[in-house]
């Protein structure tokens, strides 16, 4: 864990801390007990999206000989989500391990890691138009003053996104991962960097070819975006069991909005702190008091415990598994060779 990263996360727990404390604990873990048990149900619930994420992956699988199931896709996607929700470890260490299950399944590095990539890239698309409509709704939802005070902000963390996935694109498509591979070799040149350059540049021909299928694109960013909407439902059902019902529109405006300033701050371990700021930010939009703004935002945190825990534990236990088995494949006997 780099300094940066400590000193972020340390940031987020500050602000967390001290939101939590300026609503009253009492108040917000009150509302939080209402839920009880819905709280499995709301992690039950987030399957629902969790699959259609997995769905917009596995259409990029498009090589015949090297295509992984859409059981390897889904169960790569809740490892990712896992680590992405638990570890510090900002919004990357999700993808490479999702890359690196893949390759324990049998599908080659530069096939699954071109996948990923290209799969995070139009999910990130798709939650900047799911932000969108969020400013949309809000429009229609605030007065001219709030609108006033929110739009500017909003808008600005929809456009910090739109900007990095600029970026990203951009660096697609101009040898991503050769060019990182390159730096990497002139600051730490001691070793053999060869194998790692063949790797990285067979990565970005894999990057290159599966950009060419606009089709599976279009529906890959489809599903991604179908994803996004179907959260909606969490803050509706959440809300429902605090004791704050909502519609579904102040649902969706809530959802879009706080994911996009969760998304904002990506950098931060977890968007700690942020996420109940920015509920905090938007509860008067949906006429929600302080502490069930708090009290949402923990719910959300306790279904990234539920479902995230036990990824955790089984993306552990696969990784011992492979570990064994390469470990039996290296102590096998050669094989003689006959005269």
């Amino acid at each position: 864990m780099t300094r940066a990263a400590v000193w972020l996360l340390s940031a987020g727990v500050l602000l967390f801390v001290a939101l939590l404390l300026s609503q009253g604990l009492p108040a917000v873990f009150s509302t939080l007990a209402l839920a009880g048990w819905g709280l499995l149900g709301l992690a039950l619930f987030h399957l629902v999206p969790l699959v259609l994420d997995a769905a917009a992956i596995r259409v990029l699988f498009f090589k015949a000989a090297t295509q992984g199931s859409f059981l390897d896709a889904l169960l790569a996607r809740w490892a990712g989500e896992s680590v992405n929700s638990l570890m510090p470890a900002g919004q990357i260490g999700g993808p490479v391990l999702m890359v690196r299950y893949l390759g324990q399944r049998g599908m080659p590095t530069p096939d699954a890691a071109a996948a990923i990539t290209v799969s995070t890239t139009f999910q990130t698309l798709a939650q900047i138009v799911f932000a969108l409509l969020g400013v949309m709704l809000l429009g229609a939802h605030a007065s001219h003053a709030t609108l006033h005070t929110l739009r500017l902000p909003l808008l600005a963390a929809s456009g910090v996104l739109a900007l990095l996935l600029g970026l990203f694109y951009a660096m697609q498509q101009h040898g991503l991962f050769g060019r990182l591979t390159r730096t990497a070799a002139k600051l730490f040149g001691k070793r053999d960097w060869s194998q790692w350059m063949n790797q990285a540049e067979a990565i970005d021909v894999s990057v290159q070819q599966l950009y060419r299928h606009s089709a599976r694109l279009l529906l890959s960013f489809v599903l991604s975006l179908l994803g996004w909407l179907v959260g909606t439902g969490e803050v509706y059902l959440a809300l429902s069991l605090l004791g704050h019902p909502v519609g579904w529109a102040d649902a969706l405006l809530l959802e879009s909005l706080g994911q996009a300033i969760r998304g904002a701050a990506f950098a931060i371990p977890g968007s700690l702190g942020v996420q109940e700021g920015g509920y905090l930010l938007l509860a008067p939009l949906a006429g929600l008091p302080p502490e069930a703004a708090l009290a949402l935002s923990l719910a959300k945190r306790a279904r990234e415990i539920l479902l995230g825990v036990p990824g955790m534990i089984y993306l552990h236990w696969c990784e011992r598994g492979w570990r064994r088995r390469r470990g039996q494949v290296a102590a096998l006997p050669p094989v003689p060779v006959g005269d």
